[in-house]
């Protein structure tokens, strides 16, 4: 079969080099590759082009077009709608095939489907890639009679005896057109409205934290990761998002690593796979209850306010707040008390806080993020649907001395030991003394209000 001249590959969740079975598709089916980043605009208009993205983004697409430049090409960047940008820069360079990576959400799917129709109109090919975004595609493994598992525990079993395919080598070389026009990439500081703290983007960024993170902190993760105060987990989840890390060469090289730690890290990113699993045969779970529990949620515009600033009176929920705000990024443990307070405490619709969530978290992925709340809401694959995390038992486990909390609500930073969990203990002096509020609402009344509200009165919210 004669080689074509020219091919594409466009980039989505995947700004890598390493493991990229697009990139390597395109360059072995054709002389030139078109490596091509499109500013989607629809993603603009859906509201997910948030400033906390966008500059991690930036920061992805120069560095890719830095590694594509020691290859001997460069990145391809337009901006506009992805199909009619697509099929112009194939028409450009004569491109017979476009590569891209598969991806769940209902947004990527229809993309998917106009585009391959926009090519096949026009006598070109769209070629879609499994196992780029997540570590296994997400209908690999399924349930006898099921399109999808239901319930983490049995799809663990059988995506790890399943296994990831091999690792993919990065290429040494790109050939590029020289007619492949391309705007400028964008960097971040041509983005407003960024949290301070927002960690930097890249394939070598990335590449660094995980070796940095794969020796000694990786071994003790198992018995670190929800301590709050140690900050002790990997924080690549940025990375996995916009795909500047493989989750395949992740498990490859962590099983090399060996230990609990390694084990207990591979289960979070088959739990990332879960959710793609879950959302590529349930699509409209990212708005709609994947279990209806005939839920009546409150809205109380100054309780959910309160929540957003960190201001709830209770202090783990506020610290972990407040660390989203400045990081755009949060604790894994912090997630699920925020998400509990909000959803069971405060009994406030799933759906409001995932929105806030997406607005600021680097990471904000569709399957990870709105699945995760619906699982804490219960209307999810909880298996224990009316759990409530109790952020004062929480903080006994994950805090005990409140360093987490000192470090992030400085107005209780003088209040030592575990005394500042409950400041409204604290003697009326002392009190008065601080900026700080009451709490929204007592625990055990946050709790029966859910209960009731769920027909379940007088029944155990099997509280931790």
């Amino acid at each position: 079969m004669t080689q074509a001249t020219a091919s594409v590959a466009l980039f989505t969740a995947d700004l890598r080099l390493h493991d990229n079975p697009v990139l390597r598709a395109a360059l072995d089916s054709a002389h030139e590759v078109v490596p091509l980043f499109v500013l989607d605009t629809g993603v603009h208009a859906a509201g997910y082009d948030v400033p906390n993205r966008r500059a991690f983004l930036a920061d992805c697409l120069r560095d890719l077009d830095a590694g594509l430049r020691e290859r001997g090409g460069r990145l391809i960047v337009r901006e506009g709608d992805v199909v009619r940008e697509v099929c112009a820069a194939a028409s450009e360079c004569g491109a017979r095939q476009v590569h891209i990576a598969g991806d769940v959400s209902l947004y990527a799917q229809r993309r998917e489907g106009r585009l391959r129709n926009a090519l096949d109109a026009d006598g070109r090919q769209l070629c879609v890639h499994d196992a780029v975004v997540t570590a296994l595609p997400p209908g690999e493994v399924t349930p006898a009679g099921g399109d999808h598992f239901a319930v983490f525990t049995p799809y663990f079993r059988r995506w790890t005896s399943a296994g990831p395919r091999g690792v993919i080598q990065a290429p040494r070389t790109v050939r590029v057109p020289e007619r492949a026009s391309s705007l400028p990439v964008p960097s971040r500081e041509d983005t407003a409205g960024v949290s301070p703290g927002v960690a930097a983007g890249g394939e070598r960024e990335g590449r660094a934290r995980f070796a940095a993170w794969r020796g000694r902190p990786m071994k003790a993760y198992a018995d670190r990761h929800d301590d709050l105060a140690a900050d002790a987990t990997s924080r690549l989840s940025p990375h996995l998002h916009f795909g500047t890390l493989s989750a395949v060469e992740l498990v490859h090289r962590a099983r090399r690593t060996g230990g609990e730690g390694a084990e207990a890290f591979v289960r979070q990113l088959a739990w990332r796979d879960f959710h793609h699993q879950v959302l590529a045969a349930r699509p409209r779970a990212s708005s709609e209850d994947y279990r209806p529990r005939g839920d009546r949620w409150r809205h109380d515009d100054a309780e959910i306010a309160a929540w957003r600033d960190g201001r709830t009176g209770y202090p783990l929920v506020d610290a972990a707040m407040r660390q989203l705000r400045h990081e755009g990024w949060m604790h894994n443990r912090a997630r699920l008390l925020t998400a509990s307070f909000l959803t069971k405490t405060l009994y406030v619709d799933w759906r409001v806080g995932a929105r806030h969530f997406l607005d600021l978290l680097v990471d904000g992925d569709v399957a990870n993020n709105q699945l995760n709340w619906q699982w804490v809401a219960g209307t999810g694959n909880d298996t224990r649907p009316n759990r409530v995390l109790n952020p004062l038992t929480q903080a006994r486990r994950f805090d005990p001395d409140g360093t987490y909390v000192r470090r992030w609500l400085p107005e209780l930073a003088d209040v030592r030991g575990p005394s500042v969990h409950q400041p409204w203990k604290l003697p009326d002096r002392e009190r008065a003394r601080l900026d700080y509020p009451e709490p929204l609402v007592e625990l055990s009344a946050g709790a029966d209000r859910f209960l009731r509200a769920r027909g379940l009165e007088g029944r155990s919210t099997r509280a931790g």
